[in-house]
């Protein structure tokens, strides 16, 4: 590994993992944790998890697990260029997303408003219980024991009601400190990677103009250079080509604003980070310019009549789902039939959260008593008939 900062994430300095294993060969501990997360059932499952696309409407449109996959690329060349620990912005990229429900943000929402009167429903936290508790792989422990770094920064937000169980976890939002620079470094690559790579989906989809994107200021600059050298390319070309480049502004400018950041602090330990205030960002200018961009998707993309009808669709598919689990629980899998009888709302919640998009499609029909068919034909069917 290259010469690290000494403000970064060192394994070293690491506050080790929940239950103490002997060290991995040939690999550094943040990159076990990468390779458990990578190998996990719930990182597979995001292959077929919504971004914004319902996972069977075409299989260009990014999923969970695509976006995953270009958030780490984005945050570990990041890292590597501010020094930062890279293996560990990568473990908590491919992370980040684990705990996400089907469907999206429209999933989530739902099954939240499901699990008020029990807790509520968090991506983040889950993504967290995930990997504490949720996977069964290895013998010696639940979950995936991960580095405590890396599950630090996996839990974005102050957990609602699940502090007792989180311990030491959450002593940054009770003390108000910051997350390592590596955390922040994934919270900025997510926005990165979700802003732009839904610019060029919905421009994919029909949903959005090349034409209708122009007044949006980081968009239309790009997309003149390109024009401009290149007269006469194809759209396609033209698309990627100009997302490319939005991506490539923004992080040459969240490197060099952070750095001037982390300069300005006098940070030299990553207690000095922890003290400090959020140190990895954009500047001013830029921050301006993806809050016009994060505007227009607002009003253009996510509330376009066809979206809005994917998320009518997912969320009565999630409420359904919770309110005939916990009218019946007998119909649940017998795994999840047992570890009801403790916790019979959070056991139902986990399992929804765990469905792919076409498995939750199928379940749904299985509860209504619809014969089973492909998830296209049922996700048409969904609020028309059942």
């Amino acid at each position: 590994m290259f010469e690290l900062a000494p403000y970064a994430v060192s394994e070293s300095g690491s506050r080790g993992r929940r239950l103490p294993e002997s060290r991995p060969i040939n690999r550094s501990e943040f990159a076990r944790d990468r390779d458990r997360i990578i190998h996990s059932t719930a990182f597979r499952r995001l292959e077929y998890k919504t971004q914004v696309f319902v996972n069977h409407e075409g299989d260009l449109f990014r999923t969970r697990l695509t976006h995953s996959i270009e958030v780490a690329q984005i945050a570990r060349s990041i890292a590597r260029a501010l020094r930062l620990n890279d293996e560990l912005v990568e473990a908590i990229a491919l992370a980040h997303d684990l705990g996400h429900t089907p469907f999206g943000h429209a999933g989530q929402e739902a099954l939240d408003e499901c699990m008020r009167d029990f807790g509520g429903f968090e991506h983040n936290l889950q993504s967290l219980r995930i990997v504490d508790r949720l996977e069964e792989r290895y013998g010696a422990f639940d979950g995936l024991n991960l580095m405590y770094e890396t599950r630090e920064g996996i839990l974005k937000h102050r957990p609602r009601g699940a502090e007792p169980e989180l311990g030491d976890l959450v002593r940054r939002f009770t003390e108000n400190l910051r997350p390592s620079l590596e955390a922040q470094v994934c919270n900025l690559a997510d926005e990165i990677a979700y802003n732009n790579h839904d610019v060029d989906d919905g421009l994919r989809s029909g949903l959005l103009t090349i034409d209708g994107l122009m007044p949006v200021d980081l968009f239309a600059r790009h997309a003149h250079k390109v024009s401009s050298e290149f007269p006469g390319l194809g759209e396609r070309r033209l698309i990627h080509e100009t997302v490319r480049r939005m991506i490539g502004a923004q992080v040459a400018d969240l490197l060099a604003e952070s750095e001037r950041q982390i300069l300005a602090a006098g940070v030299a330990t990553l207690e000095d980070v922890h003290h400090a205030p959020m140190l990895i960002g954009f500047s001013s200018a830029m921050k301006t310019a993806n809050t016009e961009l994060k505007r227009y998707l607002f009003q253009n993309l996510y509330r376009h009549p066809r979206v809005i009808v994917m998320t009518e669709k997912a969320a009565k598919i999630i409420r359904d789902l919770f309110t005939g689990f916990m009218a019946e629980p007998a119909r649940l899998p017998e795994q999840q039939q047992k570890m009801a009888a403790s916790d019979k709302a959070r056991t139902i919640a986990d399992y929804i959260a765990g469905m792919t998009d076409r498995y939750a499609i199928r379940e749904h029909a299985r509860l209504n008593g619809i014969p089973h068919a492909d998830a296209n034909i049922l996700w048409e069917q969904v609020g028309h008939g059942y």
